[in-house]
């Protein structure tokens, strides 16, 4: 066998027709990934190889079978097998040996591919910033796929001895592995059988992101051992001897049995640096417990995406695949384009599809793509829709956040994707919904202001609203999560009490609380000024026994958003100008803690500081703080609108960063040790004097969770600003805090997970881009060329003697 595989490449290698055809992939291979702006790597803009590793299978497709064409066709045209057959050689030894060379071959011709790797690593900011191990990883794949079209490639050579049909049938049947299962999958009749499970795309899209799933390394195993076999059988048909039907069929047993293991019992090598493709115990959990089919589609596809646009749909694509290989075949997912079906309708049909897309939570952004001529709108819908059983969640994908560049966008929404998926199926699939319930009998927020926050919920729980002085004590202890959003009149003993022992019997409390009445409707009833003053809701003592004070005071902060204001009339029109609200804050989290963690803004209304306290065993974690340029104002003080005419002084805007929302965690003391029932209490309840492990959330500032009111009494988004028309992060946040307080396996935690950004240099780029464009398509043909004239030079040296 060894004699065939030094035979083989030594004869390939000292034809013309094999540097005539490496070289002709090599450049195409070159312009594609280096000069062709659709697939370049440098127009990309990121610091890997992806794009190489999604191009060359296709152009495999042709190499490959160039390659393989002439081994067995034109020893059997030539009459030369016959004499390979006198030797002590066996058929298989003979296939095989032909077949290794084949792969050697491969390898050589991917060799010079290397210096796109330096181009890569050179490129990077900071220099070497590419995931080395994931590159290793994704050659690994491509080397294997490269093998499964070698074995396809023997085979068609051993059918015709006519080399042009051989390199016609290989190519064939190396597409029709590659794509054809996939097409035949998306047939309406065959839909459901996991036809795309046989094609080579579905396993080599999982390795060549740098993930080795054995179950992938085995299908490719039995696709060579397959093709092998067939090549045996034609030969041995071709020349009339009897087929081994026994072995035949033990070798067919063997390859079931092996695919069968590789389902059962499975594992998976992530080479990559930061292990982004290994799922987290909780993930494959929830994928593994699936009883029926979850479908997921993505609506994030398109045509001329930026690069960023792309990482996030390709990563997107991955992190499904990777939750996919735990679900046993029960999570399906599809990537459509809402666009290609809305764009010959009408403008009224369009709305309606909209309407109806946005119905579902499917909302699409406006976003401006720089391009050569300059800049352009694209619209996009960053979004999933999860369905199971006739339920529908939405998924949000894009992360955005204030102040950060697209690629930073790009980043955090990659590193939020396993949480978002996870949670979604976690909720969508759950038996029973838990309960959060939002208090009333205070004058808390009305139903119409915390329409979108009730809404939000409801895709994950049984949302309510309850009165703590009327509601039953062993009926609040089914809550889940006690929301206790804005309260504006004093709490009574009662009420006080039934919180305490909900949260002694390990019950999960959100503090939502204004301090200091300050309203802007009202300032604006009043003449432009209001005294702002402290209000008495009798929660001072409860909440410093628990480790926190809310001070009576307000937070004006120059990172604020705007309100509008009339500065005059026009032509019988009143001018509206949109002007900085000091006492707006817009909190920026900087907290790596899960349910802040890479959120936008959260904008707030007339919010308060507050004070951390030392309480044993109770563990204190800041949410959200002001900016530094912010300013405390006591209660009572005059609130006035004539100070937006105002420019605020810096200098008087300069403090340290004030606390506005905190996580509690551990076991706290109950406000009512040593004291007596209250007067009121129409039931018995046990006085417990300290809790069970419990957590709550405190934020300074009632008005977080509110979503603002149309003139016609309909609700906003919560978050959304309708004046600004911009969106701030307090919806994202209200789930996120539902989430960590509801939920006790740690799959929030998930939120922390941290993917190093990788990009290119792009102003080296901009200056430098023919130079690597040249370097990454001559270089590997020169490598090439070299390759075959010191190999000419040593043939003829060796042949002269």
């Amino acid at each position: 066998m060894l004699s065939i595989l030094k035979k083989e490449i030594i004869s390939y290698l000292s034809s013309l027709v094999a540097y005539v055809t490496i070289g002709v992939f090599l450049l195409v291979l070159g312009l594609f990934l280096w000069v062709f702006p659709e697939s370049s790597i440098l127009d990309y803009g990121y610091a890997g190889l992806d794009s190489l590793f999604s191009t060359a299978p296709y152009l495999f497709m042709f190499l490959i079978p160039a390659i393989t064409m002439r081994s067995l066709a034109e020893e059997r045209k030539e009459g030369t097998f016959e004499l390979l057959l006198t030797r002590p050689l066996t058929d298989l030894q003979i296939v095989l040996g032909k077949y290794l060379a084949s792969i050697v071959l491969v390898f050589f011709a991917l060799l010079p591919t290397v210096v796109y790797y330096y181009s890569v690593y050179t490129l990077g900011t900071p220099r070497g910033n590419i995931d080395t191990g994931g590159v290793i990883g994704s050659y690994i794949g491509l080397f294997l796929l490269g093998s499964g079209f070698a074995a396809i490639g023997l085979f068609a050579s051993s059918i015709s001895k006519n080399q042009i049909i051989a390199f016609t049938i290989a190519v064939f049947l190396c597409f029709f592995f590659y794509s054809g299962f996939d097409s035949l999958g998306q047939l309406l009749s065959l839909q459901g059988l996991g036809l795309q499970d046989l094609g080579i795309t579905e396993h080599y899209q999982s390795v060549s992101r740098g993930v080795l799933d054995t179950r992938d390394l085995v299908y490719f195993i039995i696709l060579i051992c397959l093709f092998i076999c067939l090549t045996l059988f034609v030969l041995t048909r071709q020349r009339q001897k009897s087929i081994k039907v026994r072995v035949l069929i033990t070798s067919l047993i063997v390859l079931m049995v092996l695919s069968f293991l590789s389902n059962l019992l499975f594992t998976r090598f992530d080479f990559t640096k930061e292990k982004r493709f290994t799922l987290s115990p909780i993930s494959t959990k929830i994928m593994d417990t699936l009883k029926s089919t979850v479908k997921v589609t993505v609506y994030l596809k398109g045509d001329n995406f930026p690069g960023w646009m792309k990482k996030l749909q390709r990563a997107t694509r991955d992190k499904l695949i990777d939750l996919q290989a735990y679900s046993h075949g029960h999570l399906q997912f599809d990537f459509v384009d809402p666009m290609a079906d809305i764009k010959g309708l009408s403008d009224e049909e369009q709305k309606k599809a909209y309407d109806s897309l946005e119905a579902k939570g499917i909302v699409g952004e406006n976003h401006t793509i720089k391009t050569d001529n300059g800049v352009s709108q694209m619209l996009i819908f960053p979004a999933a829709l999860v369905t199971y059983r006739g339920k529908e969640i939405a998924v949000n994908i894009l992360q955005s956040r204030i102040g950060l560049s697209d690629d930073e966008v790009a980043n955090n929404s990659v590193q939020n994707l396993e949480y978002a998926f996870s949670s979604a199926i976690k909720k969508i699939t759950s038996g029973g919904k838990p309960i959060v319930a939002f208090t009333e009998g205070n004058h808390e927020l009305s139903d119409v202001q915390l329409n979108d926050a009730m809404k939000s919920l409801s895709d994950g729980y049984n949302v309510g609203r309850i009165d703590l002085n009327t509601i039953p004590f062993n009926i609040l202890m089914k809550v889940r999560l006690l929301i206790i959003d804005k309260p504006d009149t004093k709490f009574t003993e009662v009420e006080k009490f039934k919180a305490d022992q909900f949260i002694m019997r390990g019950g999960r409390v959100l503090w939502a609380i204004d301090q200091v009445n300050a309203e802007l409707d009202s300032l604006r009833g009043h003449g432009g000024e209001q005294m702002s003053f402290p209000k008495q809701l009798d929660l001072d003592d409860q909440l410093f026994t628990y480790g926190v004070r809310i001070n009576y005071d307000l937070i004006a902060d120059m990172s604020c958003s705007q309100i509008p204001v009339s500065t005059g009339s026009l032509g019988g029109q009143a001018q509206i100008q949109m002007l900085p609200w000091l006492y707006y804050p817009v909190f920026i989290p900087v907290s790596k803690n899960p349910v802040v963690k890479n959120l936008d803004g959260i904008r707030s209304e007339f919010a308060s500081t507050m004070d951390t306290l030392v309480i044993k065993n109770v563990k204190k974690t800041i949410l959200l703080t002001s900016s530094i340029y912010n300013k405390k104002l006591t209660a009572p003080h005059i609130l006035s609108l004539q100070a937006l005419e105002q420019e605020p002084d810096t200098k008087d805007f300069q403090s340290t960063p004030k606390t506005v929302a905190v996580l509690l965690e551990g076991k706290f003391t109950s406000d009512f040790m040593n004291r007596p029932l209250p007067q009121g209490l129409n039931e018995q309840v046990a006085i417990l004097p300290q809790s069970k492990p419990t957590k709550m959330i405190v934020i300074s500032d009632g008005d977080v969770f509110k979503n603002q009111v149309g003139s016609d009494g309909s609700p906003y988004p919560l978050g959304y600003d309708h004046y600004t028309q911009q969106t701030f992060g307090n919806k994202n946040l209200l789930l996120n805090i539902a989430d960590y307080l509801t939920d006790d396996s740690g799959l929030i935690a998930l939120r922390t997970k941290e993917i190093q950004i990788r990009l290119l240099n792009r102003a080296r780029i901009r200056s430098e881009k023919m130079y690597w464009q040249l370097l990454n398509t001559v270089v590997p043909l020169g490598l090439l060329l070299t390759f075959a004239i010191f190999q000419h030079y040593i043939r003829r040296r060796k042949y002269a003697r």
